[in-house]
């Protein structure tokens, strides 16, 4: 099946059902169809081949996922690009997988090798149904470029089976259906708000666009007016709601709120569900690979500092340097498969970037235990060794977050002259508290060499709009620092 399939289905068996809702306008299923299939003529026309990968560089508007279900009638692949790049970084994406065309929009500044301006002429209706037999569920769809790609572009290649299979976990792990109203309020150019979107789409849903830039109490209000059923939002767009006063509770019609991107503190959780919504699902996943763990609202109090079971047809293991399979709750690299799992990689060393026998391997440390959830115990490139001994910073992050005057914390190792690394923790107060009042703090809740050696008090973290911390940001504020300086910065945003 051609993932745009579907779409031809809902046009015909329900074409006055509401598809996409951007701004003031109304897109029908009938008419996203006819639109999709005038898209796919005009591509066809200039030559576009079913195979060639075609760079999407659109703003959040109903005519980046026409372009998306268009590119997929056609058979072409979609290259995702973010709109915000500058014209080097399009040309540097569009050089490395042989990209004649990219679609920009026509306010885009500059003027690209083979930059296509995309207007409302390229999305008239067609009276004649665009059809290739030769597309089908295994034909490549989508480069699923990481939110952290960095260097030069690299990425594996979803088929059409691919993302059926992962919107399969969407329905099953979240009950994603054809009844919903969904707030589609992250960047498409993203994962999971492409991911999401198309889900919602494939399955019948309505859609409403409401990109970011916007403040707090407009997503609630809009959340509110259209009495939506589902949400994603990354933990940056939560804290900002939970940073927000309004009056009850934010989003009283919503059946699923869905974070993801990084986890979420155990202590927001609680808020989300006191403040914003009841359902809360968060799910681990990767940008890669799809869905991993969901943790759904029965969860997430009795199971503070897990991410979850494993989503369906996901199995999850954790293994040695060996990659042999650890027992129950013992620590080490997290690796998983499942038939959302793509086969083809582009662009580099699948090994190198995680895909090795069939297995991803997203580079966190976790363990599972015997009842199945998994907890994560950081990123395997930001292990800690101490004199020979491991360090786990999620350890040491969580105990931190359990003090009643720190509302955000990061733990990063440094290099110490005596013992290789020191432990270091950039520290987000929220109340007046120094490094001592910490430290004294710490050695009731860790091992004693896990105790950090510096501490470094910010107002806040730096964190992507993925809502991950950007840790080399944290690395060179800190190597630019003195160190008789570091050890006991407190920062004047704490009052102290």
């Amino acid at each position: 099946m051609n993932i745009a399939d579907v779409i031809r289905m809902h046009g015909r068996l329900r074409s006055d059902k509401v598809a996409i809702v951007d701004g003031q306008r109304i897109i029908t299923y009938g008419e996203l169809d006819r639109r999709v299939d005038g898209f796919s003529h005009a591509f066809s026309r200039i030559g576009v081949q079913s195979g060639e990968f075609v760079g999407v560089a659109l703003r959040d508007t109903a005519e980046h996922i026409m372009a998306w279900f268009g590119l997929s009638r056609l058979g072409a692949v979609i290259v995702p690009m973010d709109h915000r790049w500058s014209s080097s970084e399009l040309a540097t994406v569009a050089m490395r997988f042989g990209v004649r065309y990219t679609l920009v929009d026509i306010h885009q500044p500059g003027n690209g090798t083979g930059w296509m301006r995309v207007d409302s002429a390229w999305f008239e209706e067609s009276r004649t149904s665009y059809h290739d037999p030769q597309i089908g569920s295994d034909s490549p769809l989508v480069v699923s470029l990481s939110s952290g790609t960095t260097g030069m572009p690299k990425g594996p290649c979803a088929s059409h089976q691919t993302y059926e299979n992962r919107f399969m976990a969407y329905w099953i792990n979240l009950g994603f259906n054809a009844s919903d109203r969904f707030v589609s309020a992250t960047p498409l150019y993203f994962g999971g708000g492409r991911g999401f979107t198309w889900a919602n789409l494939f399955s019948g849903a309505t859609v409403h666009l409401f990109p970011p830039p916007f403040e707090p109490l407009e997503l609630i209000d809009l959340v509110r007016t259209c009495r939506a059923t589902s949400i994603f939002l990354v933990p940056t767009m939560i804290r900002r709601l939970l940073e927000t006063e309004f009056q009850g509770l934010a989003f009283p019609s919503l059946r699923c709120l869905v974070s993801s991107g990084s986890a979420l503190f155990p202590n927001e959780r609680h808020q989300i569900r006191q403040r914003l919504s009841s359902n809360l699902h968060e799910m681990y996943s990767s940008s890669e690979s799809g869905a991993v763990s969901v943790l759904s609202p029965d969860d997430v109090e009795a199971h503070p500092n897990s991410v979850g079971r494993p989503c369906f047809r996901v199995e999850v293991e954790v293994v040695d340097a060996q990659d042999k399979a650890l027992p129950a709750n013992e620590t080490g690299a997290l690796r998983y498969r499942s038939p959302a799992t793509p086969e083809i990689f582009l662009g580099g060393d699948a090994a190198e970037s995680g895909f090795r026998n069939g297995w991803f391997y997203p580079g966190d440390l976790a363990e599972i235990g015997e009842d199945g959830f998994i907890r994560l115990r950081g990123r395997f490139k930001d292990m800690i060794i101490r004199g020979g001994i491991n360090i786990y910073p999620g350890d040491i992050e969580q105990a931190l977050l359990r003090h009643p005057h720190v509302s955000d914390a990061v733990v990063l190792g440094v290099s110490g002259a005596e013992l290789g690394e020191e432990v270091a923790a950039f520290v987000v107060a929220s109340k007046p508290v120094d490094a001592e009042a910490l430290e004294a703090f710490c050695r009731n809740e860790v091992a004693s060499y896990k105790i950090p050696r510096h501490f470094v008090f910010m107002p806040v973290l730096p964190r992507n709009s993925g809502g991950k911390v950007v840790k080399s940001e944290l690395r060179s504020l800190f190597e630019n620092m003195a160190l008789n300086t570091v050890e006991r910065v407190v920062s004047n945003e704490t009052g102290t």
